[in-house]
């Protein structure tokens, strides 16, 4: 994938008139339309879900416990997200808000539930932001010491990754567009360098294709494949947040979800199948249980050379800082989204004046970081183990969830407006994707164990918090509609300046007939 340009993006952001008490209208600060095209709203959904961290850190376990056919799981949860795409995209031609996932679940399901979504999409993201930070200091714990023997604490390390995060989120997004878009290309270069060294070699026993053979993919341990390919495509509907900020967006969000759907799922499988044939189908499971942590770096020390681990491992660190960026800006523009309906204090609502950024919601998000990291590092928790998984994990839940809702919402959606979209996108493809969600969800549950490492009562305080949170969603709906009824009516409504609104039953706007692209 090309580095995105930025030739034909503005000076700064679109400003908004503004009309102050004394009845004089200025013009406030806002995000910058027109900013993003297809590759950079790409390069921030495939940065977030940190293909390298996710192939040499993950993709090992999936290999011992599934086997060869490992790489069939990564192609299968692919598969399930594209269908998941069709509805999703289709529904974003009509959908505007600035609040994506929850926005979506409150056109179809009610306020409530949209509510109730708001909630799960502030803790999910924040969840799978935060707890990498203890990556980040794993990670830079292990490189630190592969290149120079020293040891270094993870706590400063992942405090400066805070400050630095945080900075490239005060930052336009343009500028985070060309960050993500120049690591993404490392880190993906490097398994690329990878796949060409065992190619170029024929792998330990010549190049084999029993990978996809149906005896070695439908084994017991495709059930934990599945749950962990799952966990790597985290984020990947995160392209239409940047809505309000993308070139044409009713062409350039579709573009950029599938592009992103579709390289994640072939590539994944497509490295995982590389490891594979560095070691040979009859030795990589036994050399996946020796050392997983250390098996991409050995393949490519063998087929690459020394110096290739040793970038490697740089570009992990690398790999773990495009990912929280890619989140921290996700996080932002729902902080904001949701400052803008009155939901959370209007103070996060604000805009860089000249970059362009929500740079209070940046800020806020920045600090509860740091409070979650200097409480587990307080606590002497383990920064993996503990900060990393027991973060991460409702997070990534949460995020599921909100997928499952979203593919409810839009069959429900486009039943109560004018259209003229196709059965097979706002219904078919919408209800077989919530149906393969849903057992993906089970799956995880079911298999959490793998992921935490932790007791079943903590596995279930995490489970647990996801139902509790959108609970809690469905009780401050209630309570805005008896205090604040003007929130509650303009909460998820679609901006007002497009005539081609119509007010539906509940008084939200809603778009008129609309021809399919």
């Amino acid at each position: 994938m090309p580095v995105p340009t930025s030739l034909t993006q503005p000076e700064g952001p679109s400003p908004v008139p503004v009309t102050s008490s004394t009845g004089q209208s200025h013009t406030a600060p806002a995000l910058r339309s027109g900013s993003l095209g297809t590759a950079d709203i790409a390069f921030f959904v495939v940065s977030a879900a940190a293909p390298l961290t996710v192939m040499a850190g993950v993709a090992p376990l999936a290999i011992l416990l599934g086997g060869i056919g490992a790489p069939v799981g990564y192609l299968l949860a692919g598969i399930t997200l594209a269908v998941f795409a069709v509805g999703f995209t289709t529904m974003s031609r009509h959908v505007r808000g600035g609040g994506a996932f929850y926005a979506y679940i409150t056109r179809g399901l009610g306020r409530g539930v949209g509510m109730g979504a708001a909630l799960l999409a502030l803790i999910g993201y924040n969840g799978m932001e935060i707890g990498v930070y203890g990556l980040l200091g794993t990670a830079t714990q292990d490189t630190v010491h592969a290149l120079t023997g020293a040891d270094v604490p993870w706590l400063p390390v992942s405090l400066a990754g805070l400050l630095l995060i945080g900075y490239g989120g005060y930052r336009s997004i343009d500028f985070g567009a060309k960050l993500l878009g120049v690591l993404l290309v490392a880190e993906t270069g490097i398994l690329v360098l990878l796949a060409g060294g065992v190619l170029v070699k024929g792998g330990a026993d010549g190049l084999s294709l029993a990978s996809f053979a149906p005896g070695n993919v439908f084994v017991p341990g495709l059930a934990v494949v599945l749950a962990f390919a799952f966990a790597a495509f985290t984020g990947f509907e995160s392209t239409v947040i940047y809505r309000r900020e993308a070139r044409d967006p009713a062409r350039t969000v579709p573009r950029a979800t599938y592009a992103a759907v579709g390289f994640l799922g072939l590539f994944y499988a497509f490295v995982v199948w590389i490891a594979i044939q560095a070691f040979g189908d009859a030795e990589v499971v036994a050399a996946a249980g020796d050392d997983p942590a250390g098996l991409f770096f050995t393949a490519i020390t063998t087929y690459v050379g020394a110096w290739a681990a040793d970038l490697m491992h740089i570009l992990i660190v690398t790999s773990v800082l495009a990912s929280l960026l890619a989140f921290h800006n996700a996080i932002n523009r729902y902080g904001l989204a949701l400052a803008e309906e009155g939901v959370l204090p209007k103070a996060l609502a604000r805009v860089h004046p000249r970059h362009g950024s929500p740079y209070v919601a940046g800020l806020a998000q920045t600090v509860l970081g740091t409070v979650v990291v200097l409480a587990f590092a307080l606590a002497g928790a383990d920064p993996y183990g503990q900060l990393l998984l027991w973060v991460n994990t409702p997070g990534m839940l949460g995020l599921m969830a909100l997928q499952l809702l979203a593919a409810l919402a839009v069959p429900l959606y486009f039943r109560r407006v004018s259209h003229r979209e196709g059965a097979l996108r706002t219904v078919v493809a919408p209800v077989v994707a919530a149906l393969l969600l849903a057992a993906a969800i089970a799956l995880v549950v079911a298999h959490l164990d793998q992921f935490t490492g932790a007791s079943p009562t903590v596995n279930t305080v995490l489970v647990a918090l996801v139902p509790a949170v959108f609970l809690a969603g469905l009780a401050l709906a209630q309570a805005l509609r008896r205090r604040r009824p003007e929130v509650y009516e303009r909460f998820a409504a679609e901006p007002d300046a497009d005539p081609a609104l119509e007010p539906d039953a509940h008084g939200v706007p809603e778009p008129a007939a609309r021809r399919a692209d």
